[in-house]
């Protein structure tokens, strides 16, 4: 009897802690999101033309989902070479492919390259950032066509979390002027990933 009392008491402050976790990551996803509004709403920090800036009533995003949260495991590829990515104009930056992460969702195993950008790596402010470009079935079906992005960190051992709720589109989904990476097809999910930004439609 004593034992089920214990199991029962652990049980409870385990999924009590479980659940202040989550609750917690996902007030971090909304606040995420909203400075990402606040900076388009800010004439400071806008990439909006000066039209865009008259008509934006706002960004769209996904349901906010710790389904899309995930802890994928990261490998290091220290023997890749620098290459220059395609990007929407014919500005080419170097980048090259730090590593990989790797998961599975929806009973597909899915692997990604993530990149860190030459230029910034360079730059003592910069030289932790990594850059995750992908695109997924919601490509031009709900998200902005050209893909979206994933700003991360590197990570301190062999899991990295990719939290699809902070995906981001690239500035030239908003304003032509802007010279936006292209995802590379190899982080093409073939998948839908229904979190994040959605699309940009000028009201």
């Amino acid at each position: 009897m004593m034992q089920y009392i214990f199991i029962s008491i652990f049980l409870f402050f385990t999924l009590n802690v479980n659940a202040q976790s989550e609750r917690k990551i996902v007030r971090k996803i909304y606040k995420f999101q909203k400075e990402l509004n606040l900076e388009f709403l800010d004439p400071k920090t806008t990439i909006l033309d000066s039209l865009g800036q008259l008509s934006f009533e706002g960004l769209e995003f996904y349901p906010v989902t710790t389904k899309y949260r995930i802890k994928a495991s990261f490998k290091r590829t220290p023997n890749e070479k620098p290459f220059l990515m395609k990007t929407s104009t014919d500005r080419l930056p170097e980048y090259v492919k730090y590593g990989e992460a790797s998961f599975e969702i929806e009973d597909e195993k899915i692997i990604l390259n993530i990149y860190q950008n030459i230029k910034y790596s360079k730059i003592e402010e910069y030289k932790d950032d990594l850059f995750l470009p992908f695109t997924d079935y919601t490509s031009g079906d709900g998200s902005y066509g050209g893909g979206r992005y994933i700003d991360l960190k590197i990570p301190d051992n062999e899991f990295i979390i990719l939290d699809f709720n902070k995906s981001y589109n690239p500035y030239c989904a908003y304003n032509k002027k802007y010279s936006c990476p292209i995802p590379p097809i190899e982080n093409d999910i073939v998948l839908r990933i229904e979190a994040g930004i959605k699309d940009f439609s000028e009201h």
